[in-house]
């Protein structure tokens, strides 16, 4: 009998393994990998539900890491699994990413990444059973500055685009940031997040431009924001600064801030209190009609 659990349970694993599609999110890798520095070219995983409608929600989730790695499990494969079982589609992100050294990728590539990403669900919304204007996006830490900057920052579709891609929309439905690197400027800044995706001196231009703080407008879509008052590497100040742009501008939103938690805490599974959030960004989705 145990022989035979083992051997489900093995199968189980696999069948799930293999529900997945993986998606690489340009024609080419020529011009877009670094070689001996990148392994593979940006991807994306598709995590479908068994949701049956042909209007679904979808989030592409952006892990963080710093812009150095990415927490892919943690802060990737587990949000997508929780959200299928809430009967919401999921990608999750391989963007591409920088190191100490500064061989890897800068800006703008990381944002061409979830732009491209957001336009390839949007392309194949009617083959995946997806609703276009459902189309939201994550992010985890650095991640969730590069959600910030698709939420902030679009590129209109051209309807006459050679490239069909270029026919959609890279502004998301909704976003949702979870603490989140905001803030470029050194106050409060994730210093090595800044320094992966600006370099070591900057411009001071571009430091302006990828605060996103200050790209809010009244375009931005809705978002919510959960963080730790005790996050000593990103600093809360990070998504209060967001969060009182989005006031300035009367976009829809919230914010959940948690008295513990520090840093990374992703699902939280063994936290009482912190893993109500999964919960509750779902609720949230519903009340705006993502779901």
């Amino acid at each position: 009998m145990r022989k035979l659990f083992i051997a489900l349970l093995l199968m189980s694993t696999l069948l799930t393994a293999h529900s997945q599609q993986r998606i690489f999110i340009y024609p080419s890798s020529e011009g877009i990998i670094k070689p001996g520095f990148d392994t593979t070219a940006p991807y994306m995983d598709y995590y479908p539900s068994k949701n049956t409608s042909t209007k679904k929600t979808v989030v592409v989730i952006c892990p963080g890491g710093g812009y150095q790695h990415l927490a892919w499990e943690k802060e990737g494969v587990y949000p997508a699994q929780f959200f299928n079982e809430n009967g919401i589609d999921a990608f999750v992100l391989k963007y591409r990413l920088n190191n100490n050294k500064q061989e890897g990728h800068r800006y703008p590539d990381q944002y061409n990444d979830v732009t491209t990403a957001i336009r390839i669900v949007r392309s194949r919304a009617a083959e995946w059973g997806i609703d276009p204007e459902k189309v939201g996006v994550m992010g985890f830490s650095a991640g969730g500055h590069l959600a910030s900057t698709a939420a902030t920052i679009f590129q209109k579709g051209d309807p006459n685009a050679p490239d069909p891609l270029r026919r959609f929309d890279t502004r998301p439905s909704f976003a949702i940031l979870m603490y989140p690197v905001i803030t470029m400027d050194t106050s409060f800044a994730h210093r090595g997040s800044r320094d992966n995706l600006l370099g070591k001196t900057p411009d001071e231009a571009l430091v302006n431009a990828l605060s996103t703080e200050k790209r809010v407008s009244a375009d931005t879509p809705p978002v919510l924001l959960v963080h730790a008052d005790d996050d000593k590497a990103v600093p809360v100040m990070n998504s209060i600064a967001f969060y009182t742009a989005m006031k300035k501008y009367k976009v829809k939103g919230a914010m959940i801030i948690y008295d513990h938690g520090g840093h990374g805490f992703g699902m939280a599974p063994q936290d009482p209190l912190l893993n109500q959030w999964p919960t509750q960004c779902v609720q949230w989705l519903q009340r705006l009609g993502f779901k």
